[in-house]
């Protein structure tokens, strides 16, 4: 992630540019209504829930994608400030799957990873949240591409049932875990597990080093439940801010109205202060243009 500052001054030679009417400006479907979400840790921690909440809907957001909480008390004050600030939590992001990947040969972590993703499913529930975002195994020396395909859908389909009861979907997304490297790879996985509570979770950013966004979007098609924005160049292997990036946004946007998704395309950036997410929050609304 790029620090706030680069971002900062980023922004302002972008601003600068919309002035001068140097931002190129592309037709895009409009099918289906995007709605922009954030993350929970981007927000300002020195304010309470219900002002960081509350920030969140007045610089346009109108979701929050929180993570796993294990307090009972933690995760009853994240509902009640959600209320307050008449914004809806729409995701769960799945907090142990990277230490403890349902694909490691130890049963003992495998058991950890399973227990945070039933915790994190009744999160959802109680938050009125409709998917757990999951990573769902990690490639490592010791773990083969077939193990972590075998473990974590033989997991996966032990979660179903929960998912099913609690009407949360199982979102598999696609990060820098050796695993799931082709979009082809992504929908099979998904489809072999045959569930209407199993979909992807699609990272616009996270495949940019080894393939085209557009690309992974027509190929999952439906199967997409929920997206992740953040932009990458390919030349210094560097996030950066949003737009500043490889990525042919108005081409992706193209694409998902080509696909029909309507739904929540959520941020996954540092954090900042309120100027910052005001940026952040006009460029996902440049991106939803087409543009």
């Amino acid at each position: 992630m790029i620090s706030r500052r680069e971002f900062a001054r980023n922004a302002g030679l972008g601003l600068a540019a919309a002035a001068l009417g140097g931002l190129p400006v592309a037709a895009a479907p409009q099918k289906g209504r995007l709605k922009k979400g954030i993350l929970i840790s981007m927000l300002p921690k020195q304010l309470s829930l219900v002002d960081r909440f509350k920030l969140a809907v007045d610089v346009g957001f109108e979701g929050i994608e929180a993570n796993t909480a294990s307090d009972p008390k933690e995760a009853e004050a994240i509902k009640e400030a959600s209320i307050k600030a008449n914004i809806r939590i729409h995701s769960v992001m799945n907090s142990d799957h990277w230490k403890y990947p349902l694909s490691d040969p130890d049963p003992e972590v495998v058991k950890k990873c399973v227990a945070g993703m039933e915790t994190s499913l009744r999160n959802a529930k109680l938050w009125g949240a409709d998917t757990v975002l999951l990573v769902p195994a990690v490639v490592t020396g010791k773990t083969t591409i077939p193990q972590a395909w075998e473990r974590s859908q033989a997991q996966i389909k032990k979660m179903i049932p929960l998912a099913k009861e609690l009407g949360v979907v199982i979102a598999v997304e696609e990060v820098w875990n050796k695993f799931l490297l082709t979009p082809y790879d992504h929908a099979k996985y998904i489809d072999q597990l045959n569930s209407p509570w199993v979909k992807a979770y699609f990272d616009v950013g996270n495949i940019v080093m080894y393939g085209y966004p557009q690309e992974w979007i027509r190929a999952l098609g439906k199967r997409i439940v929920k997206f992740h924005l953040k932009d990458f160049k390919t030349e210094n292997r560097q996030f950066v801010p949003l737009r500043e990036g490889s990525i042919e946004w108005p081409e992706v946007r193209r694409v998902i109205g080509e696909i029909g998704y309507d739904g929540f395309l959520t941020v996954e950036l540092s954090g900042g202060d309120e100027a910052y997410l005001k940026e952040v929050s006009r460029r996902v609304d440049l991106i939803f243009a087409g543009q």
